[in-house]
C-alpha cells in the first residue's frame, strides 16, 4: 500500500464520531490553555496529559495531538494582544503583532497568524505523511548499537545545544538518568535505588514527573516573579478580516515560513525558535516595505507563525519514526505514548498502522477545527486574558493535582508530585533546563537496554559501538551538537542560545 492509501485509511479512523469529538475537545482545551499568558505548549501538554489517561490509546493520542496544535495556535493571541510570548518561538510574533494591535490592526494580525498556521500545518502534515515511511525504512535496519547512538544523539541535543551552560544541561540530563535507574533492573530483576520503598519498585511515573516539572514547577516560578505591572490587553478594533493588500503580503510569507520551519523542526536540536527567527529575517530582507518592520509589518507575523506551526509538524517526524524527541513538548508527547505501553518508532508503523496513520490524519482535521475556532471566537479568547493571575496559578496547581490523583490515586504519588514540582522550581530559579530531566527518564531505560544488547552480542567489546557506519555518523553528529554550542558561547553568542532556551517549547 502507498502513502495515500494509508493516509485515506487514517482519515477513516480520524473521522469516526468519537475521534472527531476527541479532536474537538483537544483543540479547544489546547487553545484555551495556550492563550493564557506564560503558558507555552510544553506546559499545556503536560498539564492536560492526565486528562487523556482513561481514554483508549487512539482517541487519547488524537486528543493529545489536538492539544499540542491548539497550544501552538493559542500562543499567537497572547503575543499579539498582550505582548507576552507564551514561549520563545512567539517572540517574533509579539514583536510585530503587538505593534499592529496598538495601531488598531489586531484583527488582521490575528487573522494572518491563524490562516498562516492553518496553511503551514496542512502542508507540513502532508510532508510528515510522505517523509515518514522513508525514514521508517531506514530505521528498520537499525540494530542495538545504532539505537544506542540515536539515544546518545537525543541526550546531547536536548541537554547541550541550547541554554547558557552545557554543564547545567548535562547536569539536568544526569538527574533524569538517575531517576530512570529507580525500580526493578530489566536484566537481573534486582531492585535499584528503591531504598526499601515498595512504591518505587515500579519506577518513577513519567506523567507525574512531566506534570510536576512543567506545570507545577513552572507555575511556581512564574508566580514567584511577582506582579511586574498591569498587563494591558489591546482591544481588537475594527474588522478581524484581512484586506486584499494584507492577503497579497501574507501568502508568500506563509509558504516561505512553512518551508523554513518544517525541516528545521525535524532536525535534532532544531526547535521552533530558529525557524521563526530565520523566517523573520527572510521576510525583512525580501519585503517591499522594510520600513514597516519594527512598527507592525504583517509579513513579520505571517512568516514566523507559519514557521512556528510547520516546525511543530516537523518535530513529529523524528518522534513518530525514530522515537526521538527534539524538544520539551515532544518529550512529553513521548510520555503520552508510553503511558499506553507504546514506543514510537519504525515498529509502531508495522504493529499499529491504524493508530499512527489515524493520528497523522487527525492533524489535518485538527487544523480545520482550529481555523474555525480561532477567528470567530477571538472575543472569547481575549476574555481569557483577563483572568486574574492568582486565580490562574491556583487553577493550574489544582488541575495538575487532580489530574495526577485521577491517573494514579496514591498519597505517595501526590508527595512525589510536590517534591518534583519543588525540584522543577529550584532548577528554573538557578537556570537549569527542565526538558533533559524528562528525556533522561523516558529514554534512559531504552538506552541502557540497547547498550546491554550491543555489548552482549559483541561479548563486551566496546569498539562495536563505533564500527557501524550509521552508529558512527550518529555519534559524530552528537559530538558536533556538543562542541558547536561550546564554540558559540566562547565567541560570545551564549546570550542568543540562552534566549532560545528561556522558555522551552
Amino acid at each position: 500500500m502507498g502513502t495515500l492509501d494509508f493516509l485515506l485509511q487514517g482519515l477513516l479512523v480520524a473521522a469516526q464520531p468519537m475521534n472527531l469529538l476527541y479532536a474537538l475537545i483537544g483543540v479547544t482545551l489546547g487553545t484555551a490553555v495556550g492563550v493564557l499568558p506564560g503558558i507555552g505548549p510544553a506546559l499545556t501538554v503536560a498539564l492536560l496529559l492526565p486528562v487523556t489517561y482513561q481514554l483508549d490509546p487512539g482517541g487519547s493520542l488524537i486528543m493529545f495531538a489536538g492539544i499540542y496544535y491548539g497550544g501552538m495556535y493559542g500562543g499567537s493571541t497572547t503575543s499579539i494582544l498582550l505582548n507576552t510570548p507564551g514561549e520563545s518561538s512567539s517572540i517574533v510574533t509579539a514583536l510585530e503583532g503587538n505593534k499592529m494591535a496598538r495601531a488598531g490592526r489586531g484583527g488582521p494580525a490575528l487573522a494572518t497568524a491563524a490562516i498562516g498556521s492553518f496553511v503551514a500545518g496542512l502542508i507540513a502534515t502532508m510532508g510528515l505523511a510522505f517523509i515518514a515511511p522513508y525514514i521508517v525504512k531506514l530505521a528498520l535496519v537499525f540494530g542495538p548499537r545504532e539505537y544506542f547512538a540515536l539515544m546518545v544523539l537525543a541526550f546531547v541535543t536536548v541537554s547541550s545545544a541550547f541554554g547558557d551552560s552545557t554543564l547545567r544541561g548535562l547536569t539536568s540530563l544526569f538527574v533524569g538518568l538517575t531517576l530512570a535507574c529507580i525500580g526493578i533492573d530489566q536484566l537481573t530483576g534486582q531492585a535499584r535505588l528503591s531504598f526499601g520503598v515498595p512504591d518505587l519498585l515500579d519506577g518513577i511515573e513519567v506523567t507525574t514527573l512531566a506534570v510536576a516539572m512543567f506545570a507545577i514547577g513552572e507555575t511556581l516560578y512564574i508566580a514567584a516573579q511577582g506582579d511586574k505591572g498591569p498587563d494591558k490587553v489591546e482591544a481588537v478594533r475594527g474588522s478581524v478580516w484581512m484586506s486584499a493588500s494584507d492577503w497579497a503580503r501574507s501568502w508568500k510569507a506563509w509558504l516561505r515560513g512553512t518551508f523554513i520551519g518544517f525541516p528545521i523542526g525535524a532536525m535534532p536540536a532544531g526547535g521552533a525558535e530558529i525557524g521563526t527567527f530565520l523566517s523573520y529575517a527572510t521576510e525583512k530582507r525580501l519585503s517591499k516595505h522594510p520600513e514597516e518592520f519594527g512598527n507592525g509589518a504583517i509579513e513579520g507575523v505571517a512568516g514566523p507563525e507559519a514557521a512556528n506551526n510547520a516546525s511543530a509538524a516537523g518535530t513529529l517526524v523524528p518522534l513518530l519514526t525514530l522515537g526521538l524527541p527534539t524538544s520539551a513538548t515532544a518529550a512529553i508527547m513521548l510520555a503520552g505514548f508510553q503511558q499506553y505501553g507504546l514506543q514510537p518508532g519504525p515498529l509502531l508503523f508495522a504493529t499499529n498502522p491504524q493508530l499512527v496513520w489515524g493520528l497523522i490524519a487527525s492533524l489535518l482535521i485538527a487544523n480545520f477545527m482550529l481555523l474555525v475556532l480561532n477567528l470567530p471566537l477571538v472575543g472569547l479568547w481575549v476574555k481569557l486574558l483577563t483572568i486574574p493571575k492568582p486565580w490562574l496559578y491556583a487553577g493550574i496547581l489544582l488541575f495538575a493535582t487532580l489530574g495526577t490523583i485521577g491517573a494514579n490515586p496514591s498519597v505517595f504519588e501526590l508527595g512525589m508530585l510536590l517534591a518534583f514540582g519543588l525540584l522543577g522550581y529550584i532548577m528554573r530559579v538557578f537556570g537549569y533546563p527542565i526538558a533533559p530531566v524528562v528525556v533522561g527518564l523516558i529514554l534512559g531505560p531504552l538506552a541502557e537496554q540497547q547498550l546491554r544488547r550491543a555489548l552482549s552480542i559483541s561479548q563486551g567489546d566496546v569498539t562495536v559501538l563505533f564500527t557501524s557506519p550509521i552508529a558512527a555518523v550518529l555519534l559524530a553528529i552528537a559530538a558536533l551538537a556538543f562542541i558547536v554550542p561550546l564554540i558559540l558561547r566562547a565567541r560570545g553568542r551564549g546570550e542568543v542560545l540562552a534566549q532560545l532556551a528561556a522558555s522551552e517549547d
